[in-house]
């Protein structure tokens, strides 16, 4: 079985953190590949930019990992507001000959009381948890930088470099895309 790492979340906009995270989950072998699964309506209300243009930066940041990782754009096909434990299950029904898992940082880990059914994901997709600067560490896995979509966001709007902050390709993009004035009309999220 092809195993795979579901690695769900905003990406408004994915950064070098998330670069980060898929590369080690392939490079310590813990998966076979890694998805990038863009949510497409946030169960918590977040604010996004448009689904299409983050599918786009997902599968730039994607390409400049390696081809291990995919962008996976299934949530958009899928009730809102999207629930983790459903897209796991369609997935799980789509490909049964994968064995997934959930990638979650630390940072998450407070927040899944509020998850519709965390105990099934738990039981059905053995997350894999990743360290992120400012929590616990977690064994088994580096702590990484706490690089955030939400500074980048900010930055953005004030003009600010963020260059160091996320793949070229994925700036490339954000130029392109104008992000600073999407970012400047999206509600700001913390």
């Amino acid at each position: 079985m092809k195993r795979v790492a579901v690695y769900g979340g905003s990406f408004n906009p994915p950064h070098v953190g998330h670069a980060m995270v898929a590369a080690w989950l392939r490079w310590t072998d813990r998966v076979d590949e890694v998805w990038l699964v863009p949510t497409f309506d946030h169960a918590f209300g977040k604010v996004l930019l448009p689904f299409d243009l983050r599918v786009e930066l997902c599968t730039a940041l994607a390409e400049t990992v390696g081809p291990w990782v995919l962008t996976n754009p299934i949530e958009q096909d899928l009730p809102v507001p999207s629930y983790t434990v459903d897209t796991l299950g369609v997935l799980a029904k789509r490909h049964p000959n994968h064995r997934f898992h959930l990638v979650v940082g630390a940072d998450v880990l407070p927040e899944t009381p509020r998850w519709k059914a965390w105990s099934t994901i738990e039981e059905r997709f053995a997350p894999i948890v990743v360290g992120r600067g400012g929590y616990p560490d977690v064994s088994g896995a580096p702590t990484f930088p706490t690089v955030s979509s939400t500074a980048i966001r900010d930055a953005l709007v004030q003009g600010a470099p963020i260059d160091g902050l996320v793949p070229t390709r994925v700036l490339q993009i954000l130029a392109d895309a104008d992000a600073a004035s999407l970012f400047s009309a999206v509600p700001p999220v913390h």
